[in-house]
């Protein structure tokens, strides 16, 4: 299998692996399917900053983007997110499917810093794939910002 995500996942030199599990329909059904507790299954949201500008958030599995700290973090006050055509503009990826890695342009990325110090999986550019990576070396590959921007998920 070729794509745009592991094309630059290899291009970066990064040692990956690849673990196709077909389709899931919750975050703790692809925990399940790729063999990683849930935090490992990284989130990668798409951010719209400003008029044709983007930006990546990457945030663990059992984690939401906390609006309020990345606000701060990036020294904004208004932020929203892309409908599914505006990020698969921005990106070239379906949601469900988004990576930073072979997006069509290398927006910003901003990591929440829980993911330091493991091995993460994030979508690999097509439904019911992903990718096992050491987040240190994805981290510094994708030149990330690497902050607390998230709040536990909320409690159902």
């Amino acid at each position: 299998m070729s794509s745009p995500a592991l094309t630059a996942l290899d291009a970066a030199g990064l040692p990956y692996r690849v673990i196709r599990h077909g389709p899931v329909r919750s975050l703790a059904e692809a925990a399940a399917a790729r063999g990683v507790a849930v935090p490992d299954v990284v989130k990668t949201i798409v951010v719209r900053r400003g008029e044709d500008h983007h930006l990546f958030v990457l945030t663990p599995g059992d984690r939401v983007v906390s609006w309020p700290k990345l606000r701060q973090l990036l020294g904004v006050s208004r932020m929203s997110m892309p409908d599914a055509g505006a990020a698969k503009a921005a990106t070239g990826y379906e949601r469900g499917t988004i990576t930073p890695f072979g997006s069509t342009t290398a927006w910003p990325v901003v990591a929440d810093e829980r993911l330091r110090g493991r091995e993460i999986t994030l979508g690999a550019g097509e439904h019911g794939v992903a990718v096992a990576v050491d987040a240190d070396a994805a981290l510094e590959a994708l030149d990330a910002t690497v902050a607390d921007v998230t709040d536990p998920e909320p409690a159902r």
